[in-house]
């Protein structure tokens, strides 16, 4: 493995752990933090910094557009799931499984309609 490899990896994970040592402070901060698209700009930059490819950055770009649509769910089953009493877990996990099968049957809504990913 490379050395930029590496670099992306410290850099992401440097993000994730600023986030969560934000939410310990202040959740609205954190929550503006983890709201902007970071996971999506970095998976951007790097792949245009190693590809040049716009189109590939066109391509991912409308199919992010796309998956932010199903992705939504686990906002809303996971503290739903917490206020009706489920354990912390449990509601992470089925908020997971859930938001997965949706976007199963989204993805193969999609591709009936004629929407390739």
């Amino acid at each position: 493995m490379n050395l930029q490899f590496f670099a992306k990896i410290l850099i992401s994970a440097l993000i994730i752990a600023i986030s969560s040592e934000l939410a310990k402070r202040s959740t609205f901060i954190a929550a503006i933090l983890i709201s902007l698209p970071l996971t999506s700009i970095l998976a951007l930059i790097w792949t245009y910094y190693e590809t040049r490819n716009t189109e590939k950055i066109i391509s991912l770009s409308n199919e992010i557009f796309l998956m932010v649509i199903p992705s939504l769910l686990f906002f809303i089953l996971l503290p739903l799931l917490l206020k009706g009493g489920v354990k912390f877990e449990y509601a992470l996990m089925i908020s997971i499984a859930g938001t997965t099968i949706v976007y199963i049957l989204y993805a193969l809504v999609l591709k009936r309609v004629g929407i390739s990913l």
